[in-house]
Parts: structure tokens; sequence; C-alpha cells
């Protein structure tokens, strides 16, 4: 028992000065138990087996393709239209909207739901996705109150009753308590968020250069001035036709950057947009839009002559194809030759769309341009060959971080079928009769919006996964199993019986709430739940009053747990893309975890008398 105290203790306090990353001393703290055989190998890895943990990777990865499909922006944008410029609308339509989804869905999935929503709506107003992210994290525990099934200690005290002979709970029988800790989570969140939260934590050092962004680049380059859209009909000579037939530099001085194909054009229901750079051996057909650059004058002559169709929308969007800038060096090989003749666009199969000259910017007649030292390129082709560009060659070096550019891009014509698996989702996690476990409706989205395309390939979602919030959680599950096989938590919980059992219901109540709360910073809250439930139930009976009062405090101090990362599964979700530290936790969730269990202590008794 002693030594299970001195690692919670050791390890509770490198989390406060946060020297060492959280989930290096979570493994540092389970190797102890390990070596120390409080814990088996089996216990000490279960954490990584939970069905929490697994639910939680799996919800990285919804959350990333609903980021990627623009899902995420276009939701957020209705939110901000609704907030009108108000930061405290905005707080309280996030805060609601969590509520009472928390309310059907479970905490963890709800956060996994919002996040990418407030994370786009943070870059759309050019502010700290921190300010926010706390505060949703601690609203879907809030509204998991609202109702029956809205987080597990609630089923779990419903359980207790039962099993005593008492009336169970309705569905909405936690409705009261759930709008209770709403109202007070909203009062106390509301100031400490903007005092403590989403402010640069970067100490020192100079800021890193703002990456040019895909439509900046376009804009700087005046790309849409150069550049028109044009279908292939079904009568058009083109047809059939290779590009390399079409000659089209040498005989008007235009070029085809992009062949598009839309398949939604086909009357089909699912969307699909297919991107090339086009080769000289690609076979042009009918229904590929062709995107070219040169003079419009020259362009509309020649679509005319084949039968093209001109499209009234010529932005350049950014799928499959991206753009990057290369600046050439001193000693380049390819300079002082023509860049037709640099063979630069063959070897990597990209096309050269603009040339940066000192102050001047080229984007016509570029294969008759003889390259200098200092010119910057703007490149555009598949983004896997992009990525070959910065590896390959000395000649030149590429401005930014191109994959992460890619990583950016909105795929966003995948966004009907990123909200359906979303909702597919939900109502297996929400209805009853669907006989699927919340983990594995989480898997079968995340794999879904995978094998859809939702997010651009595998790697991008093994990069969405945030596994160091997913090892510090996994490592820190096996706390609570240490904590119960010694007999910690037993001890403590029948000493706040013993110690307090004889000043009165009130008293012994909040004691309750207060010892619950303290144990779920360390052991799960079902667990912990688990534990006290049975304990409450014998308080009440001891002191001949009804349990109901208790059990509620069970429920609330088991789900009100903010003064920790690790103590739930949506405090660690947001940790990392919040830039939260331990001591967040505490500024912000202590005050609101103390000041539920104070308002509570009143009102419990009032809903459920003694």
């Amino acid at each position: 028992m002693i030594l299970t105290l001195v690692v919670l203790l050791v390890t509770v306090i490198f989390f406060v000065i946060g020297r060492l990353r959280a989930d290096i001393v979570a493994l540092c703290a389970l190797c102890v138990l390990l070596v120390a055989g409080v814990l088996t190998p089996e216990e000490a890895f279960s954490g990584f087996s939970s069905n929490v943990v697994i639910m939680m990777v799996g919800l990285f990865v919804v959350g990333a393709a609903v980021l990627q499909t623009g899902l995420a922006k276009a939701l957020s944008q209705k939110i901000i239209q609704l907030a009108k410029g108000s930061e405290i609308r905005l707080f309280l339509l996030v805060m609601l909207t969590t509520s009472f989804i928390g309310a059907f869905v479970s905490n963890t999935g709800t956060v996994a739901l919002m996040m990418p929503i407030v994370v786009s709506m943070a870059a759309q107003s050019n502010s700290s996705p921190g300010k926010l992210l706390m505060p949703l994290a601690f609203a879907s525990s809030l509204g998991g109150m609202l109702t029956l099934i809205g987080t597990l200690p609630n089923l779990v005290i419903q359980e207790t009753l039962v099993d005593a002979g008492y009336e169970p709970l309705t569905f909405f029988s936690f409705t009261p308590v759930g709008i209770v800790c709403i109202a007070v989570g909203i009062i106390v969140l509301l100031p400490l968020s903007r005092m403590f939260l989403g402010k640069d934590k970067k100490k020192g050092g100079r800021r890193k250069p703002k990456d040019k962004s895909l439509d900046e680049l376009v804009t700087e380059y005046h790309l849409q001035n150069y550049l028109q859209a044009y279908r292939i009909g079904n009568h058009s000579p083109l047809h059939g036709k290779t590009v390399a037939e079409l000659d089209l530099h040498n005989r008007r001085g235009l070029s085809i950057i992009e062949i598009r194909n839309d398949s939604s054009s086909s009357g089909r229901i699912i969307r699909q947009v297919k991107q090339k750079v086009p080769k000289p051996s690609t076979v042009l057909q009918s229904g590929d839009v062709l995107y070219l650059t040169g003079d419009i004058k020259d362009m509309d002559v020649f679509a005319t002559k084949n039968s093209l169709a001109k499209l009234d929308n010529s932005s350049v969007d950014f799928y499959d194809i991206g753009m990057a800038e290369l600046v050439l060096m001193p000693n380049s090989r390819i300079t002082s030759i023509r860049l037709k003749d640099s063979s630069i666009g063959e070897k990597y199969n990209i096309n050269v769309v603009g040339i940066r000259r000192r102050r001047d910017y080229l984007v016509k007649d570029l294969a008759e341009q003889k390259l200098q030292a200092g010119d910057v390129l703007l490149v555009q082709g598949l983004w896997s060959n992009i990525d070959r560009l910065e590896i390959a060659e000395t000649d030149w070096v590429v401005l930014g971080r191109p994959i992460e550019q890619a990583s950016k891009v909105t795929l966003n014509y995948k966004a009907p079928i990123a909200a359906f698996i979303m909702l597919l989702m939900i109502c297996m996690m929400v209805f009853d009769f669907i006989p699927i476990q919340p983990v594995t409706a989480v898997m079968i989205a995340g794999l879904l919006m995978v094998l859809t395309g939702c997010l651009r390939n595998v790697e991008a979602a093994y990069k969405a996964i945030n596994w160091s919030s997913i090892v510090l959680i996994a490592a820190m599950m096996p706390m609570s199993i240490a904590l119960e096989k010694t007999g910690v938590s037993s001890f403590i919980s029948q000493s706040l019986v013993d110690s307090l059992g004889d000043m009165g219901p009130m008293i012994l109540l909040a004691g309750i709430y207060y010892t619950t709360t303290f144990v779920t910073m360390f052991v799960s809250n079902t667990a912990t739940a688990v534990i006290m439930s049975p304990i409450a139930m014998s308080a009440a009976s001891q002191i001949g009053v009804s349990p109901y009062a208790f059990l509620f405090a069970v429920t609330l101090g088991a789900s009100m747990c903010f003064a920790s990362p690790f103590s739930t599964p949506p405090n660690a979700l947001v940790m990392k893309a919040g830039q939260y530290e331990f001591m967040d936790y505490i500024k912000v969730g202590l005050p609101l975890q103390l000041l539920i269990g104070v308002v509570m202590t009143f009102v419990l008794p009032l809903l459920f008398p003694f």
C-alpha cells in the first residue's frame, strides 16, 4: 500500500512540475509498479487493450477525416454565423451544443465530434483553439449528467439502486442535476478560460515565418488571370487524342496544367474528383476538364474550334495536385538554359506554372525563359511528386513544407460521405436496438473514413492519432488496479464513512462527493463509481436516510473530474491540441470541480429529499 501511494504521489508531483512529458512520467510509474510486483504484466499492460483507449484511437481518425473533408469547417462556419462576432456567444454555443450531444453520446465521442469543429473555428478566426478546447472537454462531461445513458457512472448507480430494491431512475431523472451542472460550468469557465487559456506558451526566440498557403500562391502569381477551364464535349475532335498530338505550346502558346474528371457530372450520387498532371501520352476523353494557361483570347479560339465548353468556375482546387515554390541555387545545373530544355517537368512529372524573378512574376511563355540563379519556380504536380523534389536534388531548395500543406488540403467533395459515416457512428452508439458496442462503432467509422478516401491515405490516418495522449491514458489506467489491489481505495472510502457518518447527512453527502472526485483523479470514473456506490448506499442506510442523493453524489464525483488531464479521456484528448500543461487543468478545472460539490451539497437534497 505504501509503495503504491508513494508512486502515485511522485507521479502527481512530476505532472505538476511539467519538466518531463506526461506520457513518459506515466510509463515510468507503470514500470515501477511492474518491477515491484504490485502489478502483473497482464495487469500493467491492460490499459493498452482497453476499450476506452481503442476508442480514442478510432476517434482521432474520425476527427481527422471530419477536418480533412471540410465538414468541420462547414459546421464551424454555421456556429460562427450564429455567434455574430461575440466571443461570449461563441463560448455559450460551444458549451450548450457539446452538452446536448454529451447527453446522448459518450463524452469521449462527443469531444471527438466537436474538437475538429472548434479547431476549425479557431483557424478561421485566427485565434488559439486552447480558449475553447478545455471548456469543450468539460462540457461533454457536464452534458453527460442530463440523461441516464450520458455517462457510465449513471448506469452504475442505477444498477446499485435496483439491486438494493429501490425504484429505478428514469431516463430523464438526471436532467435537473445536469442543467444545474451546465449552468455552474458556464458561470465558472467563462471567466477562467479567458484568464488562463489560449495564451502563447512559446518563450523566447523568433517565430517561424508563416508558410504561404496554396491560395496565397495562386493570388501572388496572378494565376487566376491566365487560367481557364474547358470541358471536352461528346463530339469534340479532341476525344481520343493524346496531349502530345495537340502540341499546344508550339502551335498556340498554351499549356495544359491539369486534366480533371468530375464524376458528379455523370449523375452519380457520390461525387468523385480525379486530377491528373498531363503527360505527352495522356489520352483525352469526353467529359474531361482541361485547365489551360496562356492568353485568354487564344484559349477561347482554341475552345471554339474544338467544341470545348467554357466553365464559369475556373478556380484552382488542390486535392491530389498541389503547388510549391523552388528557389534555384547558384551552382544549379539548370541555370542559363531554357525551361523547356531543363527536363524538370519530364523527370518529376510536374508543371512549372510561374517564375518569380526578383520582383517580377512571369506566367506566360515560360518554356522559352532562361533560368537564372535565385529564380523561384512555382511548380504544380501530384503531392507525391512534389515530395520527391524536396529530397532528390541539390539544384534547388523547396520553400515551406509542402507535405504539411498537403495535409491541410480540404477534400470538400468527400464531406457528404464523412457526414453519413459520422451519422452512422452516432446511431450505432445511441440506439440500443443496434447490437454494436460503442468501441466497435468507432472502429467501423474510422475504417470507413479511410476506405472511402475521406483521408488522403492510410499514413494520414496514423499521423492523426495523438500517440502521447494514448500512451498517457493507457499507462495510467493500471494505476486504478494497483490502488484496488493494495486496498488504498477501500481504505479511503471506509475512512470517510467512519469519520463523517455522525456529522449529519449534508456533511456526509459532501464528503462522498469530494472523496469520489479525488479517487477519480487516479482511478477510472466507472471503477470509482463501482467502488463508491455500495459505500454510499451503506452510509445512507446507517444514518437512516434515502440513498438517492448520496448515489447522485457518487456519479457526480466520478464524472466531474476536471483537475487532471488523465482523469477522463476527454481531458486527455484536448491536451495536445490546446497546448495545455498539467497546471492549466488545476487552474481551470479544480475550481469548477470544487464549486460543483458545494452547489450540489445544497441542490441534491432539494431534488432528492433525505
